[in-house]
């Protein structure tokens, strides 16, 4: 599987024309959000967002919404538009970026008149992002024409570890991202980062990651915990509290 581009899908133009949007270059959408991990809500309860999706003049635009609160968004009807949700929790300090994305890809996730936001198309946006970080000098592969739903079949086959399946957050996107504007799309590249383990003098109990797909971590009593290391913010959240990590550096703040 090389080089991945793609025109805007047959029935997207499809869509304009029976929405009566033929003439239109903004195309008004209502979000439904995905079910939350329950572990993730029972710790820090329902969580702010953080909505990131591009203008018509290819500017990223963010927006805040509360809980309980409904979201609707307005994007070009012109080319295929990531929309990334970031969950995040101000009073813990859990700035958006800690916890991994819920996300949509316009127009392939509308459904029933909405965006349908989901934590399987997380990845899919920050790919987006980063493609179109590495992709400033090279028009030919801008991220809007690459082939998504192509894409997407990938993580429905066994050609892909079955690591990276369960939880796509294990792959590096900034490299892969690199790599494809450099060279083409090669689904090789598609493998778990390598990762350190950090002993951490933590709680034992259960302990629940920042990704919806991560296995939680399980420490008996009197055991040093072993904690993996990623590159980015580590963060980890139990019944006793939260602990930040970066490297190894770490903070463990209790719940008051």
């Amino acid at each position: 599987m090389k080089t991945l581009i793609l025109k805007l899908p047959l029935f997207f133009v499809l869509l304009l024309l029976l929405t009566g949007c033929k003439d239109r270059l903004i195309f008004g959408l209502s979000l439904e959000f995905p079910e939350v991990p329950e572990p993730w809500v029972k710790l820090l309860g329902e969580p702010h967002w953080r909505l990131e999706w591009l203008s018509l003049d290819g500017k990223k635009q963010s927006k805040v919404i509360f809980p309980g609160e409904s979201a609707e968004i307005e994007v070009p009807a012109i080319w295929t538009n990531p929309v990334s949700a970031f969950p995040y929790w101000p009073d813990y300090n859990l700035i958006p970026g800690y916890f991994k994305p819920a996300g949509a890809l316009f127009p392939f996730d509308i459904a029933r008149e909405k965006l349908l936001l989901s934590w399987k198309a997380g990845p899919d946006t920050i790919f987006y992002w980063e493609l179109a970080f590495f992709n400033e000098h090279n028009s030919s592969k801008n991220p809007a024409n690459f082939d998504w739903p192509r894409f997407r079949e990938l993580f429905e086959t066994d050609v892909l570890n079955e690591a990276v399946r369960k939880d796509p957050w294990l792959v590096d996107w900034h490299y892969v991202a690199k790599k494809t504007i450099e060279a083409n799309f090669d689904r090789r590249r598609i493998v778990p980062q390598k990762t350190e383990s950090l002993n951490i003098p933590a709680p034992a109990g259960l302990w629940y990651g920042n990704s919806p797909f991560a296995e939680p971590l399980c420490f008996e009593e009197g055991e040093t915990p072993s904690f993996p290391v990623y590159p980015d913010i580590n963060v980890w959240i139990s019944g006793e509290g939260i602990l930040r990590f970066s490297g190894k550096t770490w903070v463990f703040t209790e719940w008051e």
